[in-house]
């Protein structure tokens, strides 16, 4: 009879120890082992975005604002009424500008904040948490200001603002050249260089150079009132001049049959293709007239000094660009690239805007006496050459060879060196 019992026993204990390891098996696979995290819910902070419209309006346009109009053009780059003609551009052509009502029928920002935002961070290179306390918008939404905006500029006003010449600039360019000493003459050409502060790892072999700091090369022209006519941005850093030159298309437009035709006179030479002035790293094309190194002789100080002069144009575009936008001139922050060259070309972009807008306070010249017509120079824009004309591989290649002509060029800038000495030694004497 006990040996019946302690049996019972232990089956019951055997019975309750698997009931209580099942058990515990349900328990871990119907409830999680980990704790439950936490829920962060978003901080309301109430921005008093309408305050900050309001201050914003009567700071810089009410009819009798706060800040002066000189206050307004260095804080904003530019003139009021310029400035008023791209945010009224941009509302109507971005949707993101649009001012909207959120789901309690409360406004959201205006045009004119998220765009002051924007030129703000673009003018001082500052972080877009610095907007929060004038502007009363996040750090997140100002960043989104910011590259919507450059993209607007761009969709808007890179068509009109970052064109390649038409005939009618052309013919200005070259009257302008003449003036100026050099004939046939259409800007100058340079490379700047964009640091790059966020450049992911994997490519700071190939973007540094010199100092170790990885950047990205912009290539441009400019003319001597500092519009940009052409800008190529995105090469490495690593690439000098010449490696951007053979990347960029700036003779595209030769090569493929739709530049315009010109000719101009030089020493009593006629000529059919315009140049630029360059240092002396570029190639002796006969698009490209450099200076003289160690110029021995009156002719040759004469020509290299003003040589040098005129091609100062486009390091004082480069200068006035990044005084202008500071943006371009600290570090890029950006990770991605492609924001990066966005930022680039509406920079470019405002800038040509704010040339066309104040050229006439600063040229040494009346710019409207060098517009359409043939007045007294030699040089001239033929405006009945069709340039819708079909492109093969051998007329191409003729191009080329024409562009890359060293004779040419050896030619051209003797000829040049006597017309300077002509024009301008007189008064060296």
């Amino acid at each position: 009879m006990s040996s019946w019992s302690s049996d019972q026993e232990v089956d019951d204990m055997v019975e309750e120890e698997v009931d209580s390891i099942v058990e515990e098996i349900q328990n871990h696979w119907t409830q999680s082992e980990d704790p439950q995290l936490p829920v962060f819910r978003r901080v309301h902070i109430n921005r008093d975005r309408e305050g900050g419209h309001n201050r914003l309006w009567n700071d810089y346009f009410s009819e009798n604002p706060t800040y002066t109009q000189g206050m307004f053009r260095r804080r904003f780059r530019m003139n009021k009424p310029l400035f008023l003609h791209i945010v009224n551009s941009i509302e109507h052509g971005v949707p993101y500008f649009k001012q909207r009502r959120d789901a309690t029928g409360r406004l959201g920002l205006s045009a004119l904040q998220k765009c002051t935002a924007a030129i703000r961070m673009m003018a001082y290179g500052s972080a877009a948490d610095m907007m929060d306390e004038y502007l009363r918008l996040a750090d997140t939404t100002a960043h989104k200001c910011l590259e919507e905006f450059v993209s607007g500029v761009i969709n808007l006003f890179g068509e009109e603002y970052l064109r390649r010449p038409t005939a009618e600039d052309l013919q200005r360019l070259l009257n302008i050249g003449e003036y100026r000493g050099f004939p046939g003459m259409i800007g100058s050409i340079d490379c700047m260089h964009w640091k790059w502060k966020n450049c992911p790892t994997a490519w700071k072999g190939q973007y540094s150079r010199g100092s170790g700091k990885p950047t990205i090369v912009l290539e441009a022209v400019a003319s001597q009132d500092l519009w940009i006519w052409h800008a190529f941005f995105g090469p490495p850093g690593t690439l000098n001049d010449i490696n951007v030159l053979d990347r960029s298309p700036v003779f595209d437009d030769i090569l493929e049959g739709r530049a315009p035709r010109i000719t101009y006179v030089v020493n009593g030479w006629q000529y059919k293709m315009a140049y630029y002035l360059t240092d002396g790293i570029y190639p002796k094309w006969a698009t490209f007239i450099q200076s003289i190194t160690l110029p021995q002789g009156q002719k040759n100080q004469l020509f290299a000094r003003y040589q040098e002069a005129c091609r100062k144009d486009v390091e004082r575009a480069f200068g006035v660009l990044q005084a202008r936008f500071a943006i371009v001139k600290n570090p890029a922050l950006f990770l991605d690239k492609a924001k990066i060259g966005k930022i680039m070309r509406a920079c470019i972009i405002l800038h040509n805007m704010i040339v066309e807008d104040e050229r006439h306070e600063y040229s040494f010249y009346d710019p409207s006496e060098f517009y359409q017509g043939e007045g007294s120079g030699t040089s001239h824009v033929d405006l009945s050459y069709s340039t819708d004309r079909p492109t093969n591989l051998h007329n191409i290649m003729t191009m080329r060879n024409d562009v890359r002509d060293p004779k040419m060029h050896d030619r051209l800038q003797k000829d040049l060196i006597e017309h300077i000495w002509q024009k301008f030694g007189a008064t060296q004497q």
